[in-house]
C-alpha cells in the first residue's frame, strides 16, 4: 500500500453547502490564509444559476469553520470588471505580502476565462486591481515575496503546442507582467499526463519554495485529479529542484470519488504550521472542502529525493 503522505482529517468534509447561510449548491476549492491567528477560507460555490461567487468562513484551529451571513466576492456590477466576470468567479488564491493579501481568481464571461487580481487588508473589504491575464489562463498562484523588485507568479495557459504546463512570469507593478517562461510540463505515461496546473500559493522553506500542484490522468471513466508537489530555487523561481515522482493525495473518500465532478481532489490553500506541519485544503469531487496535514520536511524529501524531471 502506498504510504500516505497527507493524513486526511477524521472529520471531513469540513464544508459543505449545509453549512452557508445563503442559497448555493456546492462549497469548494478555497484559498485559505492566516490573518491575526485565525485560519480565513474564502471558498467557491455555485449558485443554484449554475455560476459561481466567493464565500469566506473563519476558524481558530483551521478544521472547524463558519461562513459569513453573505458571499464575500460577487461578479462586478460596473465597469470592465462587469463584463469579464459576467459569468462568475471561481477558484481564489490568497497570497500575503507587503502588510497586505493579494487575491487572484478566475474570471468567466462570454469571451471566456482570464485572471484578475485583487486585494484586501482586512477580509472586510475587497479592491480589484486588475485584469492580468488573456483568454484562457486559469490557475494563477503568486509566490509571497519580491524577486530582485519583482512580483512572480506561477500560472497556466491553455496551448495546444505545450498543453496545460505551468508557466512563470514577473511584474514590476501586478498589472504588467511579463518576461514569461514554461517552467514545467505534464509527464507522458505518468499519474499527470493530461495536464497540470499551479494548486496553493507557494510556501518558503530552508531547501526551496514548495509548491502543491494538481495533476489530471485521463481514464475511459473521465478524468482523474490528484495533487502532487514541486520544489523551486529561494532566489531564481524559474528553477526547479525536483518533482516528486508520486502524487501525494488522490480521490478515496465518497466524497472526492462522487459529486459534482467526479474524482478530484482540488487544492487552492495551504497553511504552513510553526511545528513543520502544513495543512492542505481541497475541494473533494467539486462540491465540498475537506482538510488534512503532512509533513513539510517528508514533502520536500519525495521532491528531492525521489524526483522526476520537470519535462
Amino acid at each position: 500500500m502506498h504510504p500516505a503522505i497527507v493524513t486526511r482529517y477524521e472529520r471531513n468534509p469540513i464544508l459543505t453547502r449545509d453549512d452557508v447561510p445563503y442559497p448555493v449548491a456546492t462549497v469548494h476549492n478555497a484559498g485559505v490564509v492566516k490573518h491575526n491567528g485565525r485560519y480565513v477560507m474564502l471558498f467557491r460555490s455555485h449558485r443554484y444559476n449554475g455560476r459561481s461567487i466567493i464565500g469566506l468562513a473563519e476558524s481558530d484551529d483551521g478544521f472547524s469553520f463558519k461562513v459569513h451571513p453573505e458571499p464575500f466576492l460577487v461578479p462586478a456590477t460596473e465597469g470592465v470588471f462587469a463584463e469579464y466576470e459576467e459569468y462568475g468567479v471561481e477558484d481564489l488564491r490568497i497570497c500575503p505580502i507587503d502588510d497586505e493579501y493579494l487575491l487572484t481568481y478566475s474570471v468567466y464571461s462570454r469571451h471566456g476565462v482570464r485572471i484578475a487580481l485583487a486585494r484586501t487588508r482586512d477580509f472586510q473589504s475587497v479592491e480589484r486591481i486588475a485584469l492580468i491575464t488573456q483568454a484562457d489562463y486559469r490557475n494563477v498562484v503568486l509566490f509571497p515575496q519580491h524577486f530582485e523588485g519583482r512580483y512572480a507568479r506561477l500560472d497556466r495557459p491553455h496551448s495546444e503546442i505545450s498543453p496545460w504546463s505551468i508557466w512563470i512570469s514577473y511584474s514590476p507593478d501586478l498589472i504588467h507582467w511579463g518576461d514569461s517562461r514554461v517552467v514545467m510540463k505534464p509527464v507522458q505515461y505518468h499519474w499527470d499526463e493530461m495536464k497540470i496546473g499551479p494548486g496553493a500559493t507557494p510556501i518558503r522553506t530552508d531547501w526551496g519554495w514548495l509548491h502543491i500542484y494538481h495533476g489530471v490522468f485521463p481514464t475511459m471513466d473521465g478524468s482523474v485529479y490528484r495533487l502532487g508537489v514541486a520544489l523551486h530555487d529561494l532566489k531564481d523561481p524559474s528553477k526547479i529542484l525536483g518533482v516528486a515522482d508520486d502524487w501525494i493525495l488522490q480521490p478515496e473518500d465518497p466524497w472526492e470519488i462522487t459529486g459534482y465532478v467526479h474524482n478530484v481532489v482540488f487544492t487552492c490553500g495551504a497553511v504552513p504550521e510553526d511545528d513543520g506541519s502544513v495543512k492542505l485544503y481541497w475541494g473533494g469531487a467539486d462540491t465540498v472542502m475537506c482538510v488534512g496535514t503532512a509533513r513539510i520536511g517528508e514533502l520536500v524529501d519525495l521532491c528531492l529525493n525521489h524526483s522526476r524531471a520537470p519535462f
